[in-house]
């Protein structure tokens, strides 16, 4: 008999923390694509087991529940009270909104992998352009020197940063890994990633660019 009971009248979204996680590697285990497959949804799923079943591709109750809690405990999902629907609008309405509240001074853009910015919020656009160029130069760096990083010295970020002398972020790239593409946020400052914004714009990027993939 299971020791897990589920919550009843409650829809299933990620917290921006299981949103990050879900976008932040290539790298795929079952939390991470159950993850991804919630950001596939076009609104939030009503959380019972069938659902759970679907999301996460596995028919073992007990396993789909045990998977549910280990999300839970690592604070990556959260429940709703109330359905909440993909956000209306086209990538160009919807990006400056949203990526606007990840930076403490409002300085922040969205690259994709060929270095060009999607939407930008505080940066000039000569200064943007450039931003966009380093970050592809930056991933091809660490695609090249990732054996050193991540083998050899355990270091699983993807991340970049320039910092200032007490170690503070000036400038950070973060990639967040859609699908087959690669997009990066370049930030200026301390980054605000624990926003709704920021999983409503995995949301946003996933739904776009994952679905295209498949």
């Amino acid at each position: 008999m299971s020791q897990y009971a589920l919550s009843q009248g409650l829809y299933i979204y990620p917290t921006p923390a299981g949103a990050y996680y879900a976008v932040c590697s290539r790298d795929i285990d079952k939390s991470r694509q159950f993850l991804r497959n919630l950001l596939l949804e076009p609104s939030t799923p009503l959380l019972n087991i069938e659902n759970l079943q679907q999301l996460m591709g596995q028919e073992d109750e007990q396993k789909c529940l045990e998977l549910l809690h280990h999300c839970q405990k690592l604070g990556w999902i959260q429940g709703l009270p109330k359905v909440l629907h993909y956000p209306d609008g086209t990538l160009e309405e919807i990006l400056p909104g949203l990526l606007s509240t990840l930076s403490e001074n409002g300085k922040v853009l969205l690259a994709d992998q060929q270095g060009f910015y999607l939407a930008s919020q505080g940066f000039p656009h000569e200064v943007a352009e450039e931003l966009s160029a380093l970050s592809a130069e930056i991933a091809t760096v660490h695609e090249r020197r990732s054996g050193l990083l991540i083998n050899n010295m355990g270091l699983g970020s993807h991340a970049w940063a320039v910092v200032d002398v007490f170690g503070n972020s000036q400038v950070g790239f973060w990639p967040l890994f859609i699908g087959k593409n690669r997009f990066v946020l370049a930030i200026s400052g301390i980054p605000h990633f624990n926003q709704p914004e920021f999983v409503s714009l995995a949301w946003v990027l996933t739904s776009r660019y994952a679905i295209e993939n498949r």
